[in-house]
């Protein structure tokens, strides 16, 4: 029997002049433990007059989890990073009571042929803590624990699971796992997961309880415990999620919040350009009329 509760497509979503694959939120699944929202960025091909420029915009409640397969994107903030991020590293961002950042094409790269390959990830703080100060961190590639087993190649990308703990300073239980194979492999990871948990594959497949699936669905766990399933030959998936908070999360556009009141203050002070700014950069853009 399929341990699959429910599958989701990747969606087209356009985050300013650049396309993703959206996955999460969905109308039947708007959280995985503590993560609220998944982008799937790229692959994308851009010659020298394309590059992504995504305007400085506010976040309220959440981190900002970045993990690049391919290219580069420089990081600036309101809290005064300014930093490239490579394929491997992780930049950790909790806007806490609110920061500003701005996610760009390196000006080394803006004028050659470049790919933009990763995921954009949003975790949900708890309610002690989205009113805290902004903070920010990078792990370097290395830095992220990476072991072999029973045919796999597993990395911990964040959080605590497996016996081992990713360097990235999380704030809730929660696991974001890589698994990478060469030939088909049997994976028996229920003992060791707990919460919700998804399943992303990004190259390859798997199967479970008799049906395959394949590259850019989301397959949700009925029960994380009974996480088992193969992996076909050549796949790479992730495997993310945790203990889903007491309280419901609201999401209006970049703001996610267990109290609305907090959402809708924080619109406010947006339109009011209240919120601190990104040094260097002046654009402002206005909060849109329609949710995500």
């Amino acid at each position: 029997m399929s341990n699959v509760s429910l599958i989701i497509e990747e969606r087209a979503a356009n985050i300013g002049n650049f396309l993703v694959g959206r996955l999460l939120p969905f109308i039947q699944k708007r959280s995985v433990g503590p993560f609220v929202f998944i982008d799937h960025m790229g692959p994308a091909k851009m010659n020298e007059r394309q590059n992504m420029d995504v305007l400085p915009h506010p976040h309220i409640g959440l981190s900002t989890l970045t993990f690049l397969f391919e290219g580069a994107i420089m990081h600036r903030d309101s809290i005064g990073t300014e930093l490239e991020i490579q394929p491997g590293a992780v930049n950790w961002m909790t806007a806490g009571k609110g920061v500003v950042h701005s996610e760009r094409t390196p000006e080394r790269l803006r004028h050659s042929e470049k790919m933009l390959h990763g995921l954009q990830i949003w975790v949900a703080l708890p309610k002690h803590l989205e009113q805290s100060e902004p903070s920010f961190a990078h792990v370097a590639k290395e830095d992220i624990p990476e072991w072999e087993e029973q045919g796999l190649r597993i990395k911990l990308i964040a959080g605590e699971v497996m016996g081992r703990k990713s360097p990235v300073p999380v704030h809730s239980k929660l696991y974001f796992i890589e698994l990478k194979n060469e030939a088909a492999t049997s994976v028996k990871l229920g003992s060791h997961l707990f919460g919700e948990s998804g399943l992303y594959i990004l190259d390859g497949g798997v199967k479970d309880g008799g049906e395959e699936y394949g590259p850019k669905q989301l397959l949700i766990a009925k029960d994380a415990a009974l996480c088992e399933f193969e992996l076909m030959p050549h796949s790479t998936v992730y495997i993310f999620g945790g203990e889903p908070f007491p309280e419901a999360r609201h999401i209006d556009w970049n703001f996610v919040s267990s109290d609305i009141d907090l959402i809708q203050k924080a619109k406010a002070d947006w339109d009011a350009q209240l919120f601190p700014k990104v040094p260097g950069e002046t654009e402002f853009v206005p909060y849109p009329k329609r949710k995500i």
